[in-house]
């Protein structure tokens, strides 16, 4: 079964699966970049004991496919998949796999930067953070799908 390019899921995520779909059908990239985000021991100044993500699927899919439609419309020879993961996850687990294959490096290093910072502005998925001596939630994305603004400032930083 082919894997989807992208996906919100439970399971753990597979970065090597994702590269192998972009790669697929031969070798017209120069480059293949990939992002693992990671849970990490700490944040802001707490030890994390691990996170807990929801969200509404159908819903992040969708942001997630304009994400997709949004690297092809301006780096146009690049192709990307992203998967979020739900549920529990552990200190080292990755919550989050962007891959961009593009026939440049700068264009899939940028669309790989690009993609980041958008999920982080609009995919529908809340994190639950467990500490020592308690948790809380943390705010989740903020901004509309067609803020203009928004793109503009995720571009800015993806392209230095």
């Amino acid at each position: 079964m082919p894997v989807p390019l992208v996906a919100v899921t439970p399971a753990p995520l597979d970065a090597t699966a994702l590269v192998a779909a972009l790669s697929e059908g031969g070798s017209r990239d120069g480059a293949v970049i990939s992002f693992l985000g990671l849970v990490r021991n700490h944040n802001l100044g707490r030890a994390v004991r691990f996170l807990e993500y929801e969200a509404y699927e159908p819903l992040a899919v969708r942001a997630l496919e304009q994400i997709v439609q949004e690297v092809c419309d301006i780096w146009a020879d690049t192709r990307l998949a992203l998967h979020h993961r739900t549920g529990r996850l552990d200190i080292g687990e990755a919550s989050i796999v962007i891959v961009a294959a593009s026939p440049h490096r700068g264009d899939a290093f940028a669309a790989c930067r690009y993609a980041i910072e958008r999920v982080k502005q609009m995919v529908p998925v809340w994190k639950r953070e467990h500490f020592e001596g308690g948790d809380v939630w943390l705010e989740g994305a903020t901004v509309p799908a067609d803020d203009a603004e928004a793109r503009a400032t995720a571009r800015r930083i993806a392209c230095g």
